[in-house]
């Protein structure tokens, strides 16, 4: 089996290393990996189309994989890995283990979902995992998981072509079971904060502060509220098909009135 792991953590990232090491150890699994050489997140699926992209094999110690740093998104490094660094295409691709969550209207922001979704527009089954904290975080039962359902899934011709998994981050006996969810909303209050630079040039640092919202039983929000590891699906459709009917019953004329 042909695994191609990336994140938008970058190359450094524990969550990544963590994930390696696991796939590592499954025999008959040739791990590749392709991640951005810096800190990537919230980059949504950006590509790099004026400048040129930096490709550089690094390699981690004792671990028996092919590791490439990249100096382009995470949409850009699975690019890379499938058209570029990889002879054969992946079996399957693994995004991740983020670190922070990925929830609801996050993925429109996500760089980590987004390199899932580049490889399923490519053509490759995807998942793209995140573990729900920012600190104090342990990566074994996630890293677990995955690998663990990408063993199956690649070969399972059921299995959707991308999936989005978040994992809580508690004690691995805490986590209480598996949901098959869909979206819920993340809603944040944002914070914009302007300051200036010695020479009175304004720069602006763009923050936000998660709001609780409403628990809703079947969304990836509240599963992973109750210490259940989420599971969702999604397509690369977004077409509203209640708005076709709702315009469809409207007139429109071409061309339009000149001003």
């Amino acid at each position: 089996m042909r695994l191609l792991i990336t994140n938008d953590d970058g190359i450094n990232a524990q969550g990544l290393r963590a994930l390696v090491e696991r796939a590592a150890k499954c025999p008959g699994v040739e791990v590749t990996v392709v991640a951005p050489d810096r800190e990537r997140s919230a980059t949504g699926h950006a590509i790099s189309i004026h400048q040129p992209i930096d490709l550089r094999e690094v390699g981690f110690d004792g671990i028996p994989a092919r590791v490439f740093a990249s100096s382009g998104t995470p949409a850009d490094c699975v690019k890379l890995a499938i058209e570029a660094v990889m002879e054969e295409r992946p079996d399957f691709l693994i995004s991740g283990i983020n670190r922070g969550p990925n929830l609801g209207t996050d993925v429109f922001y996500s760089g980590t979902v987004s390199a899932a979704l580049e490889g399923a527009l490519l053509g490759v089954k995807a998942m793209a995992i995140s573990l729900t904290a920012f600190e104090n975080l342990d990566y074994a039962a996630a890293a677990d998981f995955a690998i663990e359902q990408a063993l199956v899934a690649a070969f399972d011709t059921s299995w959707p072509v991308l999936v989005n998994v978040n994992v809580p981050a508690v004690p691995r006996e805490s986590i209480a079971g598996v949901a098959i969810t869909r979206l819920g909303v993340q809603t944040y209050e944002d914070a914009i904060k302007r300051r200036e630079d010695p020479r009175g040039r304004c720069w602006y640092w763009l923050s936000g502060v998660l709001v609780e919202n409403e628990e809703i039983d079947d969304t990836d929000t509240c599963a992973v509220r109750r210490n259940l590891v989420s599971l969702t699906p999604l397509r690369m459709d977004l077409t509203d098909t209640r708005g076709i009917q709702a315009l469809a019953r409207r007139s429109f004329r071409w061309p339009p009135d000149e001003a």
